[in-house]
């Protein structure tokens, strides 16, 4: 049957009916009188979202994009910087320091495990000098489902007194509480199309008043990616250069629905569909990839033994219409990760459990009663 897919990755992520119907709306001018205020409307929910009253800029592009730009903004060849890496995107923020001449220090996790907040504190210390002038973080981990302690490690960061902290929120903005001024935050990236539940497109960057003093004698070479463009124009609810408008109005709506629902429930329903994701996965007897108090509240990543994870994927996607993300670089193959992020729901996790446990057995893995896992989602909906 045609039109039944139902998305079950980290991104992107399921689209809500009235921000499709937002989308379909006949385009407006950006630099009209019309575009102005929702624009203005906006910049003030996106500051809500992110609890800042910090700027809150946007760009048209991915989240690769935010985080770029969150990096090269505030300093300069050859700056000292810390990198956790715990996976690809760990890495690839690695990638991009380096591509920019700026000198990284990599701080190595094994994939499927937090980052040891240990190793930052006694690299920090260490820094008696002040050289370090970053440390760069990924707060959830989308390709392992790790989240690490973003709180911890900002608190040593606090301690050195001089480096900003970066963080890549992209599949965590939205899902997980994220109190930026709370906790002092310089720099936060996200995109558009994880907890925003609207699709890629729009990236997202959140910059405090110690990121901005960076800023006046940073010299990385940036241009489209200059946020000193976006912070003047949005001042004036505004963009430097022409933004993806129909996203912005399908944004608006979004934020709406995301205040009408209120932050703690939409944490709390995070942490809900984890919670039952993992249970009901732990109940089917596969293995987690990863362990139950550094598990992200937007994805769950599985490693089958028993059964291909790319087979699992195969008939998810070809029997009944869902798609699951599979396993990057060195772990394709080895293990399969559902999506319970932006716009799903308890029913969404019990029907891809209950087509995941068909799934299965059609595969011939039959190390659980049938059942089990709907049983144990529903378990933990029911509390």
């Amino acid at each position: 049957m045609d039109d039944k897919l139902i998305l079950m990755i980290p991104g992107p992520t399921p689209v809500p009916e009235q921000a499709l119907l937002a989308l379909a709306k006949h385009p407006i001018g950006h630099r009209s009188s019309e575009f102005t205020p929702i624009m203005g409307e906006v910049f003030q929910n996106l500051k809500w979202l992110h609890q800042t009253e910090n700027d809150v800029l946007v760009l048209a592009s991915s989240g690769t994009g935010a985080m770029e730009a969150g990096i090269i903004n505030f300093l300069s060849p050859g700056d000292r910087v810390l990198v956790g890496s715990n996976g690809k995107f760990g890495e690839r923020w690695g990638e991009v320091c380096q591509a920019y001449g700026l000198n990284a220090d990599i701080i190595t996790a094994e994939w499927g495990k937090p980052l040891d907040t240990e190793q930052f504190r006694e690299k920090l210390e260490a820094d008696t000098q002040k050289q370090i002038k970053a440390v760069i973080v990924t707060h959830s981990e989308t390709s392992t489902g790790v989240l690490n302690d973003l709180e911890t490690i900002n608190r040593h960061v606090k301690a050195h007194g001089e480096a900003l902290i970066i963080v890549d929120a992209v599949t965590s903005l939205g899902a997980v509480n994220l109190p930026i001024d709370e906790w002092g935050i310089d720099v936060v990236a996200s995109g558009s199309q994880k907890g925003y539940m609207i699709p890629p497109g729009l990236a997202f960057v959140s910059v405090s008043a110690k990121a901005w003093e960076a800023y006046k004698t940073a010299k990385l070479p940036k241009y489209y990616l200059d946020l000193g463009k976006y912070r003047k124009d949005a001042a004036k609810n505004s963009f430097p250069f022409t933004p993806p408008v129909n996203l912005i109005v399908a944004l608006q709506t979004t934020l709406q629905m995301m205040q009408k629902e209120g932050l703690e429930n939409i944490f709390a329903r995070h942490q809900r569909l984890k919670n039952a994701t993992r249970e009901a996965v732990k109940a089917l007897s596969l293995p987690l990839f990863a362990p139950d108090n550094a598990a992200s509240p937007a994805i769950t990543a599985v490693a089958p033994v028993q059964v291909e994870s790319e087979q699992i994927r195969k008939v998810l996607k070809k029997r009944y219409d869902i798609a699951m993300a599979g396993g990057q670089d060195h772990l394709k193959g080895k293990i399969f990760r559902i999506g319970h992020l932006g716009f799903v729901s308890d029913r969404d996790i019990l029907t891809a459990i209950a087509s995941l446990e068909a799934a299965l057995l059609e595969l011939g893995y039959d190390a659980f009663t049938p059942g089990a896992g709907v049983a144990a989602a529903a378990k933990v909906f029911k509390s």
